[in-house]
């Protein structure tokens, strides 16, 4: 016996604002706890001359049935635009629901998500989101992140006080750390807030690191820092959104983890690898020999500057038009050592795995079709730049020197001969 869960998906074309139907997506769930998941495009949808895949890896434009047991059915490019761990603790406690099915979260989500996919329980179109949070909603949205984390932290606190406004907060953004979108001068941001046990001001320093990346030479998301109060908040401006003056055009996205066709559970880590990423550039990438270098030189610089989140989910194809591009960096965090242990980035870098070494990534330069000298060259330019310049783009950006201080052991990894 199964029962069958189904929703139906809408995209945004390329230079378009409105939504057209474009698949169903059916997930079979059996009394043994599997799930099946099903997905077929229209044939309107196929029909369609102006017609682009959902992914350029699992879901590319045919008229078969695509099935996948994985991830509880869901396939990777539909999970990229799901609720992630904030965000269903926001649908969670808002309806007072714990225990969902993945396409229960899909739906629950509101439509600010990342790329452009939309669902529905029917064929008939959802309305594309039109009123965002402004600016002067960040104190009242700060204090609600503040609420739930704290009472994460505490471990939980009255319900009435934690889900009184959380209904207007929810977010389908993926990440762990409290979010929320904004509008602001006819673009959307990403407002990223702190949390209340944070050790530093997480919004200056990530700002002062999308910076750094930028002043490496890398392509970096832009942001800025709103004040609030005595709070900062870091706006990150989506690059998956443009206003057109009517509305705002979408970008499919499909995040490293689909890509490599993993999940993020740690049986999964496995798949979590950079070199698996390049060679899959090297597939769906319109320009692949860029994106191979600016891949390489994120690795370089996540080793200098102790960017051990560097999670499959924080790097993604972007497609503005029908082409793929690997995306601007984004939620970069430098991690201060704790002791002389070995560091490791969390995706495989090169011929010893995981290890943030100059040695290791260089051992796998060929990968990302570089010659050894070319590769030489990226790491130590990088590394002299961090050396040089980290402290006073952090203090440019607003981070206080004790905080300078606190994160300083991150950047040990600027020495070329290491």
């Amino acid at each position: 016996m199964t029962s069958d869960r189904e929703c139906f998906v809408s995209i945004v074309l390329p230079g378009r604002t409105e939504l057209v139907l474009a698949g169903r997506l059916r997930v079979s769930h059996t009394n043994e706890g599997m799930s099946l998941g099903r997905f077929v495009y229209g044939r309107s949808y196929l029909d369609r001359p102006d017609a682009v895949e959902l992914d350029p890896v699992e879901l590319r434009l045919s008229r078969s049935v695509y099935e996948t047991a994985r991830m509880d059915g869901i396939f990777g490019a539909i999970r990229d635009s799901m609720p992630d761990f904030w965000g269903r603790r926001l649908i969670e406690l808002g309806t007072g629901q714990v225990v969902y099915q993945e396409v229960d979260y899909l739906l629950a989500g509101p439509d600010d998500r990342a790329g452009a996919l939309a669902f529905a329980t029917d064929t008939c179109l959802p309305e594309p989101r039109r009123a965002f949070h402004s600016i002067v909603d960040l104190a009242r949205l700060h204090a609600i992140a503040d609420r739930v984390s704290l009472d994460d932290v505490e471990g939980g606190g009255s319900p009435d006080r934690r889900l009184r406004g959380l209904d207007d907060c929810r977010t389908s953004m993926g990440g762990a750390r409290p979010k929320a979108v904004v509008e602001h001068g006819n673009r959307l941001w990403l407002a990223k807030f702190n949390r209340p046990d944070d050790r530093w001001n997480h919004p200056r320093v990530e700002h002062g690191l999308l910076r750094l990346a930028r002043a490496c030479g890398l392509r970096s998301a832009d942001s800025e820092v709103q004040r609030i109060g005595d709070r900062d908040v870091l706006m990150v401006l989506r690059f998956d959104r443009q206003w057109n003056g009517t509305g705002y055009r979408r970008s499919r996205m499909v995040s490293g983890l689909t890509l490599l066709r993993a999940d993020d559970t740690p049986m999964e880590r496995w798949r979590w690898s950079y070199l698996a990423l390049a060679d899959e550039l090297r597939r769906a990438s319109a320009r692949p020999a860029e994106d191979l270098l600016e891949l390489f030189g994120r690795i370089c610089f996540s080793i200098v500057v102790s960017n051990l989140d560097d999670y499959p989910r924080n790097h993604a194809l972007v497609a503005p038009g029908s082409h793929w591009r690997l995306s601007p960096a984004y939620d970069l965090m430098p991690v201060p050592a704790t002791g002389r242990e070995q560091r490791n980035l969390a995706m495989i870098c090169g011929p010893v795995g995981r290890t943030a070494s100059r040695a290791n990534a260089l051992g796998a330069a060929h990968r990302f079709l570089l010659e050894h000298d070319e590769a030489v060259a990226v790491f130590d330019r990088i590394a002299e730049t961090v050396r040089a310049t980290w402290r006073s783009t952090m203090l440019e950006c607003g981070v206080s020197r004790r905080d300078c201080d606190t994160i300083s052991s991150a950047f040990v990894h600027t020495d070329p001969a290491e």
